[in-house]
C-alpha cells in the first residue's frame, strides 16, 4: 500500500517592517526591500486618489459612482454590485476598509480614471511621487494578474503615513468596525481593531501567492508606529505576529514632539528602478488568475493621452488639472524591465502651462503671498503644517488653514520657509508667533480640523 503523502506546508516569502512615525527610525525589518505581492493592501492607495477627489472637490461623500458590467464581473471579496446600478463615494469608501469589495475598486477606478489600465498607471505616479519606488501597479484591488501588483514592505510603510499625512480627516474610515449595505452588514477584516492596544487601523490582504497581509498603525497620546507583515501563514498567525511588533515596539517609539515632515506626494521623481515580476517572488506564478477583460499590451506612458475623467453627481465628465500630475517615471510595460520616464514633449507641454498660470496669477494675491512670507517671530515657536515642493500649494493650505481657523491663527503669521534636501528644494507652511503652550494646543486643535501639524521651536 502507498504512503500518504504529507500536505505540502504553506510557506509564502515573509517581509515586516516596523517604522517610528515621529522619527521615521525602522524599528524592525526582516525582508523590508523585497518584492512581495500586495493583495487587497492596494486598495489603499485606491483610496489614497479617490481622497484627493473627496479633497479637491471633484467628488463629494454623496456623489453617485456609476457601475460597469466589467466592475461588476471582478471576483470575490465583493458587494454584488449590478451592473448599471451606483454607489455612492461614501459607501464605497466604508466598502473598500471593510469588506475589501474588488468590485467597488474597479468602480472607483473606472469613474476616476475612464479604465482599469490608467487608473493603474495613476496608482504607479503616485506611489513613485510619494517615495514607493519599489511599487507597481496594475489594477485597483489587487486580486492576482498578469503581472502581478507588486511592492516592498517599506513601500506599503509609506503608504500608511503618507494617507494620514495627508486626509487626517478620511483616516477614520479606517476604524469603522462593519459596514451594512442592501441590509447586509460586512465586518472589517482587520481582526486586531479593538483587541491590540493603540490599533487604528488600516488594511489586510490575501491571495494565494501573497499570503496573509496586514499594514497597521498603532498609536498612544505620545507615540505613533506603522507596521506591516507580508506573507503570513493564515490569517491568525499573521495577526499573531503583527499584534507582538506592536506591543513590542510601540512603547521603544519616540515621545516627543513629531521631527519628520509630513509625507507629501510632491517628493522629487526618483531614477528608473528595475521592477521585480510576481514570478520572482514566488514559484506560485502558475496559479490561475480570474478572467480579465482583453486589454492592449503594456507600453510606456504617454503623458499626453492621459486625461483621467471623473463622475460628477449629475453624470457630467471633469478633468482633473496637470497640476495634480507628476511627471515621475510611469508603470513598467512589462515585469522586470526598466520603468519608462516622462516624455520629453509632456514635460515641456506641463512647464509650459505652469509658467502660463504663473504669469496670470492676480497681481494682489501676489503681494499677499510676499508679504506673508516674512516671518514674524513674536514668539519663539511655530506650527508647521505641510512640507511641499510646490510652493503655491503651501501657501494655499496656510490659507486654508486660516479660512477654517481663525480664532486660532488671527494674531498667527503665515510664512513658507524654503529649504533643500538632496538637491530639492522644499517649502515648510507654516505660522509663527507661539509659545511652546499654545503652539501645543493650537495643533491639537488644527488635527481635529483635519489638518497635519506638529510644533516646533522657530
Amino acid at each position: 500500500m502507498a504512503k500518504k503523502r504529507a500536505p505540502e506546508q504553506y510557506s509564502p516569502p515573509y517581509a515586516a517592517i516596523v517604522v517610528d512615525v515621529k522619527t521615521g527610525k525602522t524599528l524592525h525589518a526582516v525582508n523590508a526591500d523585497a518584492p512581495r505581492i500586495p493583495a487587497s493592501i492596494t486598495k489603499v492607495m485606491t483610496l489614497y486618489l479617490l481622497f484627493e477627489q473627496l479633497e479637491a472637490g471633484r467628488l463629494r461623500l454623496d456623489t453617485p459612482l456609476r457601475v460597469s458590467a466589467y466592475a461588476a464581473a471582478q471576483a470575490p471579496s465583493k458587494l454584488g454590485l449590478k451592473p448599471g446600478s451606483t454607489i455612492s463615494v461614501e459607501d464605497a469608501i466604508l466598502a473598500m476598509v471593510t469588506k475589501s469589495a474588488n468590485d467597488v475598486a474597479m468602480v472607483v477606478a473606472e469613474n476616476i480614471g475612464g479604465s482599469e489600465r490608467a487608473f493603474a498607471q495613476m496608482m504607479t505616479r503616485k506611489a513613485r511621487a510619494l517615495g514607493m519606488n519599489r511599487t507597481t501597479f496594475y489594477n485597483p484591488h489587487g486580486l492576482p494578474s498578469s503581472p502581478s501588483n507588486i511592492t516592498t514592505a517599506r513601500d506599503l510603510a509609506i503608504l500608511g503615513q503618507a494617507i494620514q499625512d495627508r486626509f487626517p480627516r478620511y483616516y477614520s474610515y479606517f476604524q469603522r468596525r462593519s459596514f451594512t449595505f442592501a441590509g447586509r452588514t460586512h465586518a472589517n477584516h482587520n481582526r486586531l481593531l479593538g483587541r491590540v492596544d493603540g490599533v487604528d487601523g488600516i488594511k489586510t490582504g490575501f491571495t494565494r501567492a501573497s499570503g496573509f497581509n496586514l499594514l497597521t498603525s498603532a498609536k498612544t497620546s505620545t507615540r505613533h508606529i506603522v507596521a506591516v507583515v507580508l506573507g503570513g501563514r493564515s490569517g491568525p498567525h499573521r495577526d499573531q505576529i503583527m499584534a507582538s511588533l506592536v506591543e513590542n515596539n510601540l512603547p521603544r517609539a519616540y515621545a516627543g514632539a513629531r521631527r519628520t515632515a509630513p509625507i507629501t506626494d510632491r517628493a522629487p521623481a526618483p531614477k528608473p528602478v528595475s521592477v521585480a515580476s510576481a514570478e520572482e517572488v514566488n514559484s506560485t506564478a502558475s496559479i490561475p488568475h480570474p478572467a480579465r477583460r482583453p486589454e492592449p499590451a503594456g507600453a510606456p506612458l504617454d503623458l499626453t493621452s492621459i486625461r483621467p475623467v471623473v463622475a460628477s453627481a449629475a453624470g457630467s465628465a471633469a478633468t482633473p488639472s496637470s497640476g495634480q500630475w507628476s511627471t515621475g517615471p510611469q508603470p513598467v510595460p512589462r515585469a522586470g524591465t526598466q520603468v519608462a520616464s516622462a516624455a520629453p514633449v509632456a514635460v515641456s507641454a506641463i512647464a509650459d502651462l505652469e509658467k502660463k498660470q504663473a504669469v496670470e496669477e492676480p497681481k494682489k494675491q501676489a503681494a499677499e503671498e510676499t508679504k506673508d512670507s516674512t516671518p514674524s517671530r513674536s514668539a519663539g515657536w511655530v506650527i508647521q503644517l505641510a512640507a511641499t515642493g510646490d510652493e503655491a500649494r503651501a501657501r494655499d493650505i496656510l490659507s486654508e488653514a486660516r479660512r477654517k481657523s481663525r480664532d486660532l491663527l488671527s494674531k498667527a503669521s503665515p510664512f513658507t520657509e524654503k529649504f533643500v534636501k538632496d538637491g530639492t528644494t522644499y517649502y515648510r507652511a507654516r505660522f509663527s508667533g507661539f509659545d511652546p503652550d499654545s503652539a501645543q494646543a493650537a495643533c491639537k486643535t488644527l488635527k481635529k480640523r483635519g489638518f497635519s501639524c506638529f510644533a516646533t521651536r522657530g
